[in-house]
């Protein structure tokens, strides 16, 4: 029987070279539910198992891992994904000592929609791309190399991280008035807003109300043009748990990792490092940075102090990184043993450059955004005059009217 890497390898070539319906057609020897998962993901949780478990009970190292209690076995052994209770950390990936659980893969689905698509196609590539595909491939070749695959352009995201970085400043300065108020950051990572949303549900009102940078640029694409379809590419298996969540799956379309799109170039021969430069992205240094542990923090902090440089009250700093050290970090929290007024979660060792799904160390991809961050025109998103266009084609005449309640930015956190 075919392993699962070749039936996804080969139903992926497949696919590119358009004749997927002949291979399927062709195809004997294979696991039926294997194949379910790579044609329709979105049927599945994000977890996929690639042969049946034969640990015992006793011995499932993947269940007494998972923060989030959502992985267990049913009465035949065979291994059960709870798709609301997942957020896709992937913890149970790393730990399974079997090596029998795989992300899901979502390209071959978004392969074809964005290929029959009649409107707009856009890449909405993520802050932690720099250095992905080679120290060579800047962001113009990269943003060359998307069109050559079929998207009609590539945005970066850091754009709108810019943007959200303005609104958390802003919500800081209206909210903590005192030493005792605290904010939690709900910019960046989906584990750590899911351990807050599901777990420590009581935290949620230090959240503000604010969209993750990804979600932001889906809609704000989807603002401009109705019937474009968004694409995210990115580092981690977590932000397709995000872009599922029934109150902002309105944003994106496919959520596709830095492997996913390694595989589709692999297949298609295509070496961003050669490809032509494209024209450049206008984020600030703030929104470049989110992709690091302690990025939206410093961002924040730059922006609040550019927005209101008098405030008595600054932003105090407490981050963690890595499944184990977020949930450290929101324990105390709850107990009482923490003295910051600004929390920073990522659920990824080093942030997002450290995601399951990147394709270099996260030491290298860190130094790489740092590069990237020093080479911005402006500083904080304040100071970058893209931002303050781009806001008002979306209707925000002021940096202050992000304030309001939007249906671009503004997320809802229910408290339980």
């Amino acid at each position: 029987m075919k392993t699962f890497e070749e039936l996804y390898q080969e139903l992926l070539k497949a696919t590119i070279e358009d004749r997927k319906d002949e291979y399927i057609n062709t195809l004997d020897n294979f696991d039926a539910y294997q194949l379910d998962c790579l044609l329709h993901p979105n049927k599945h949780p994000l977890v996929w198992y690639t042969d049946t478990c034969d640990c015992q009970d006793d011995d499932r190292h993947c269940v007494k891992v998972c923060p989030f209690h959502a992985i267990n076995p049913d009465k035949s052994g065979v291994i059960q994904i709870d798709e609301e209770l997942c957020s896709g950390c992937t913890y149970c990936i790393q730990e399974c000592r079997g090596k029998k659980l795989t992300s899901s893969k979502d390209v071959i689905p978004a392969l074809q929609a964005f290929r029959s698509h009649e409107g707009f196609v856009y890449a909405l590539i993520a802050p932690a791309f720099l250095g992905q595909f080679s120290r060579e491939v800047t962001p113009g070749k990269l943003r060359s190399a998307f069109k050559k695959i079929g998207f009609d352009g590539m945005l970066e995201v850091a754009l709108f991280a810019d943007i959200l970085t303005l609104k958390e400043a802003l919500e800081f300065d209206k909210n903590i008035q005192t030493e005792e108020d605290y904010q939690l950051t709900s910019c960046c990572c989906p584990v750590w807003i899911a351990w807050i949303k599901n777990i420590y549900n009581e935290l949620v009102p230090h959240v503000p109300p604010s969209v993750s940078p990804m979600i932001a640029s889906g809609r704000a694409v989807k603002a401009m043009y109705p019937d474009a379809l968004t694409v995210f590419i990115g580092p981690c298996l977590a932000k397709k748990a995000e872009a599922r969540d029934k109150d902002i799956a309105d944003a994106i379309d496919y959520v596709l990792t830095f492997q996913e799109i390694q595989d589709i170039f692999n297949i298609m021969d295509i070496n961003p490092a050669k490809m032509e430069e494209s024209e450049k992205d206008h984020s600030s240094r703030a929104g470049r940075i989110y992709a690091h542990t302690g990025g939206v923090s410093e961002a924040v902090k730059l922006t609040l102090e550019r927005i209101n440089p008098t405030r008595k009250i600054t932003i105090q700093t407490q981050k963690a990184d890595g499944v184990k050290a977020c949930k450290r970090l929101i324990e105390d929290i709850m107990a009482g043993k923490t003295s910051a007024n600004f929390y920073e979660g990522m659920g990824c060792e080093g942030g997002c450059v450290g995601g399951p799904k990147t394709l270099i160390p996260h030491e290298e991809g860190r130094k790489n955004v740092e590069k990237y961050g020093d080479s911005a025109s402006f500083p904080t998103p304040i100071d970058n005059p893209y931002v303050i266009e781009l806001l008002k084609q979306l209707g925000f005449e002021t940096i202050e009217s992000l304030l309001n309640d939007s249906d671009i930015f503004t997320r809802t956190f229910p408290q339980k």
